[in-house]
């Protein structure tokens, strides 16, 4: 067993395992750890704790101490020295004409890094930006180029709920989200409809892409043949969440179509799956559902 406390860089980040090196953290409060970044304050997210080893996919790094009221200073005025750096740099990559958008500045706790997150639609040959920085700061200079899913999360914001960004409320990774969810969700394919704020896949339906995949395995698929109380029919539409089964009939050259739960119907022959036949396919731009589709790399890296 491995005694241990959990820290978080971010408001809705990653939370990192620390040794804590024979000293007591109190969930909630701050801890000077030693990261792959240099020193860093965090936010305590796990109290001290004993987990078993197994667990562990590498050694652990050391807490430092608990942070002081010196210690929350020096913080406070490393967030006040980088807003002062964003403007900077904005001048900077203004006066180089780079096509480059800057999202976000970090100081390390220690002042040995100074990180510079930004965005853009190619690669940046940006090194006389990065000679510019260090000959201001005297320190050494990053730069990372992030995905428009990562600057949404920096900058935070609400989606078309009316609620917070999944992604600035919760989640702590960025999980892929692919097409073939919103087409088990019956959702149309019109990109406009289905987009996040980031102009990516929205979150939500990997939220609810678990329900319906235990749904789907038991429901029987459209075409399928069942048996109801007014017997044999063919599944012409199925309504997921609440479990209705729409069955059509053909008897004595007629057709009509009643609805049934599922626990009132027994399948006879399931049928092969089939695209849900309520998507418009006019409203499909392929190009814009593979980019929609593509998941982008995060950058977090302690």
């Amino acid at each position: 067993m491995q005694e241990i406390i959990g820290v978080r860089f971010k408001k809705v980040g990653k939370i990192y395992f620390f040794d804590p090196n024979g000293m007591k953290f109190e969930k909630g409060g701050s801890a000077i750890v030693e990261t792959a970044r240099g020193i860093e304050l965090g936010e305590v997210a796990v109290a001290n704790r004993m987990i078993n080893e197994e667990k562990l996919s590498t050694a652990l790094k050391k807490a430092v101490r608990v942070a002081t009221e010196k210690d929350l200073k020096t913080y406070e005025m490393n967030e006040k020295k980088a807003k002062e750096a964003f403007k900077v740099c904005e001048e900077k990559i203004a006066k180089h004409n780079l096509e480059m958008k800057l999202i976000d500045v970090e100081y390390t706790f220690d002042s040995s890094k100074l990180l510079f997150y930004f965005t853009a639609d190619t690669r940046i040959d940006f090194r006389e930006l990065v000679k510019d920085l260090a000959a201001v700061y005297k320190t050494r200079i990053e730069l990372r180029q992030i995905g428009v899913r990562d600057e949404v999360k920096m900058l935070g914001g609400y989606g078309i709920c009316g609620r917070e960004l999944c992604c600035c409320n919760h989640l702590t990774d960025l999980n892929p989200v692919s097409i073939k969810m919103a087409k088990e969700q019956g959702l149309s394919l019109n990109p406009t409809k289905i987009s996040g704020s980031c102009g990516r896949l929205m979150c939500c339906l990997k939220h609810e892409q678990e329900v319906y995949d235990e749904k789907l395995s038991r429901l029987p698929n459209v075409g399928a043949v069942v048996s109801t109380a007014d017997g044999k029919g063919t599944v012409e539409d199925i309504q997921v969440l609440k479990e209705i089964i729409t069955v059509k009939f053909e008897k004595d050259d007629e057709t009509f179509r009643k609805q049934y739960p599922y626990s009132e119907i027994k399948i006879i022959k399931n049928s092969r799956k089939q695209e849900n036949k309520k998507l418009d396919d006019t409203e499909v731009d392929e190009n814009e559902l593979k980019q929609l589709e593509e998941g982008f790399k995060r950058t977090e890296d302690i």
